[in-house]
């Protein structure tokens, strides 16, 4: 799976360390969960994201943007194209 880009608005997160969270929770719940072979495998945007505040660390950033993500590549979050 290759995420080309992630761009992220308001947060003052080291984006280094969010993209290596990211990566690293994406792979763990892909390899944990899988994801539907039937599936969308491509998101432009994601959208329906839960509010996050600001203020969060860069590893917990990254987990919850990763998270999203495989809910939307799931089928059980909002994945349009």
């Amino acid at each position: 799976m290759d995420i080309g880009e992630l761009v992220l608005d308001g947060f003052r997160a080291d984006p280094d360390r969010v993209a290596a969270a990211f990566e690293h929770e994406l792979t763990r719940l892909v390899r944990e969960r899988g994801v539907p072979a039937d599936g969308p495998w491509t998101a432009d945007v994601l959208s329906g994201l839960p509010p996050l505040p600001a203020g969060l660390s860069a590893r917990r950033l990254g987990q919850e943007l990763a998270r999203a993500v495989h809910e939307g590549l799931s089928g059980r979050g909002e994945v349009t194209p």
